[in-house]
């Protein structure tokens, strides 16, 4: 199996070297916008321990994102006012994984609303620091 690369750019954004838009954190995870929305309110969660994908993740840390990814997943449903929430997680290159950090996919989705394709164009920073404020605002509700 490959090693973790420490200098992925979610190991990154967990020693605070990059910059991030933050929705939630706790001892375990972070959750953050993803700067290549796939749709208004694409969010982020990652262990806050390295593990490069779902392959060698330990099993208290999965347990931990999937907690983390339903309470998004809550959040940005009722944030975006979205018809349901496409949750996704890629594991190596060929499976279409381009960041190797364990990672999940939390993106709100409407009914006949087309999905941008993953990994593209970069978002406004002011956009995403909106959607990342409508979407605490709905987790503290």
């Amino acid at each position: 199996m490959t090693a973790y690369d420490q200098s992925n750019i979610f190991g990154r954004i967990l020693r605070g070297e990059i910059p991030c838009q933050r929705v939630h954190e706790d001892e375990a995870t972070l959750a953050f916008m993803d700067v290549m929305p796939q749709a208004a309110g694409h969010t982020l969660i990652v262990p806050k321990r390295p593990s490069r994908n779902l392959l060698d993740v330990e099993p208290e840390d999965l347990c931990a994102v999937m907690k983390t990814a339903q309470k998004i997943a809550r959040a940005v449903k009722k944030a975006f006012n979205s018809d349901g929430v496409l949750i996704m997680q890629f594991n190596e290159e060929a499976a279409g994984q381009t960041v190797f950090h364990f990672h999940v996919h939390v993106i709100p989705r409407k009914a006949g609303e087309p999905l941008r394709q993953h990994a593209r164009q970069m978002a406004d920073p002011a956009e995403l620091a909106d959607h990342a404020k409508r979407i605490r605002e709905a987790l503290g509700s």
